[in-house]
């Protein structure tokens, strides 16, 4: 069976983006549409959702992911307006410092919620549609490097972000009778309004070189991952967490030292 142009077009299906508001979601968003998918952005914060959805011509949603109630509205109203979900993309998530000696119960359970949560509410409302259906799926998690190393300040993140990979692959086991694929996306330093907003003049000296490609990645490179995991050029592959990360995870800690170019293992 020869490939072809036309198997990475999503036209006449429906596709979610939680968190779609800002950064990688509403790129991704943007992406799926470009492509032909119907859009539905499930965003918190109204002021976002609106400007996204006006901008990319998406169905926009004011809804919390953490809240299962909200998530049954939001996928009622998607399939209303649009037609059954085919796509998903579990994007939302939040992050702040929480060092391991210092993480609360409530600390703990509130990145648990935005990281981790909403994925196992939405995957399992639109998987039980598509179920109910008989219609094939593609359902992509936001992961991160952090999800596979180390993560000093952070490890209450990090280890939801590690539980979202492997949720993926036991969903992707679990769905595979069905044609439903689950895949995972792990970027590392990203450009999005987010950073911008605490570092204008860009991410700060020394962090971009630890990336073997040498800079951060953009939104637009994190959506041509979603848009190829959504399409049919990707139909044989499941259970995965692709890396879009510069060349991070390969290098594991190896990088170039900014001022001799030799390949450099731990401080240079």
């Amino acid at each position: 069976m020869a490939i072809n142009p036309s198997d990475i077009l999503l036209t006449g299906q429906v596709a979610v983006v939680t968190g779609g508001g800002t950064g990688i979601g509403r790129g991704i968003a943007a992406g799926l549409a470009a492509f032909g998918a119907s859009v539905a952005i499930w965003e918190r914060n109204g002021d976002t959702c609106a400007d996204a959805a006006e901008s990319i011509g998406a169905l926009g949603i004011v809804t919390d992911v953490r809240d299962a109630e909200q998530v049954d509205a939001a996928l009622a109203q998607t399939a209303s307006e649009l037609g059954p979900v085919r796509i998903l993309v579990n994007n939302a998530g939040g992050v702040f410092a929480s060092p391991l000696l210092e993480t609360s119960e409530n600390g703990w359970d509130a990145l648990y919620k935005s990281n981790l949560r909403h994925v196992l509410l939405c995957t399992q409302r639109v998987a039980r549609r598509l179920v109910a259906d008989e219609l094939p799926g593609s359902i992509i998690n936001l992961t991160s490097i952090e999800g596979v190393r180390a993560a000093p300040g952070y490890a209450a993140y990090a280890a939801a972000k590690a539980g979202v990979i492997n949720y993926t692959q036991t969903a992707s086991f679990e769905l595979a009778p069905h044609d439903i694929r689950v895949n995972a996306i792990a970027p590392d330093l990203t450009l999005t309004e987010g950073l911008m907003s605490l570092s204008p003049d860009g991410p700060p000296a020394g962090i971009a070189e630890s990336i073997p490609l040498g800079r951060a990645g953009h939104v637009d490179e994190i959506a041509g991952a979603a848009v190829f995991l959504a399409s049919g050029l990707s139909g044989y592959i499941t259970g995965q967490t692709i890396h879009v990360d510069g060349g991070t995870r390969a290098a594991g800690g190896w990088y170039r030292h900014p001022q001799t170019g030799a390949a450099t293992l731990g401080p240079g």
